[in-house]
């Protein structure tokens, strides 16, 4: 069942074009990387699924609905979800007050949306962290609190935009196991941008390719890395290389 789908998506900025004729689909229940250079248009492409962008031609149906020119709260309220490269938290709120944000779309009781967000900081070992202020934890938790927050709104898909950045690799080990834990244990579909190819590679069924705001490349990750286009545009010899010694 097709929950996500782009018609030949284009996005347009003045003279600039950030995103050109793109079309793929997202199953229920995938896990989708989108990978590409810095100023593909990944993150545009995302911000025109989500509503925060207007997109200058094309169409984007969620859930067999028409979201194409529906505002951002509105596209929220039909179940999807997004993180940002940057979490900005919610004025003075604390851990558990960002959380408690997410779960009032879908409450307006804050008894409920406070027992709804101390689940999801039990699901995402976030509880010991709740009377922190979200800019006094180091970047790998603040990246773990931007999920919570965006799966409180208990959303039908999760779109993730670089959580893996700036993180060592035992961060990424932990944000790999929050995805596989949204994914598979909630049955959320997830698609995520993300340069940590230790990540993405990983985690990802199927890989979408952007270059210079065009799709190149979609697929399993193992033809992904060993596509031509992919290589020259992206990846490189060394990465696609060292990624098929290590299936072998």
């Amino acid at each position: 069942m097709k929950l996500l789908e782009l018609q030949n998506v284009t996005k347009d900025f003045g003279g600039l074009r950030a995103n050109e004729d793109i079309s793929f689909s997202v199953e229920k229940g995938e896990l989708v990387g989108l990978i590409g250079p810095n100023g593909a248009g990944k993150t545009t492409l995302f911000n025109c699924i989500a509503g925060l962008h207007p997109v200058t031609s094309g169409r984007i149906t969620f859930d067999g609905r028409d979201i194409t020119k529906l505002r951002a709260y509105e596209v929220a309220r039909l179940g999807l979800s997004r993180t940002f490269q940057v979490y900005v938290a919610s004025g003075d709120l604390r851990v558990l007050g960002n959380v408690m944000v997410g779960c009032f779309m879908r409450t307006r009781s804050a008894r409920k949306a406070k027992a709804r967000a101390e689940k999801v900081l039990d699901d995402f070992r976030l509880r010991d962290l709740a009377d922190y202020m979200v800019s006094e934890l180091p970047v790998a938790a603040q990246k773990r609190v931007a999920m919570a927050t965006a799966v409180a709104t208990d959303p039908k898909i999760l779109l993730l935009d670089e959580v893996g950045a700036g993180l060592n690799p035992s961060e990424i080990e932990a944000v790999m196991a929050a995805i596989c834990f949204t994914h598979g244990e909630l049955g959320v579909t997830v698609m995520l941008i993300e340069h940590v190819m230790e990540l993405v590679m990983n985690v990802s069924e199927r890989v979408i390719v952007l270059d210079y705001g065009r799709k190149i490349a979609e697929g399993h990750p193992e033809s992904i890395a060993k596509d031509p286009n992919v290589i020259k545009a992206y990846l490189g010899e060394r990465y696609a290389q060292e990624y098929q010694q290590e299936l072998t």
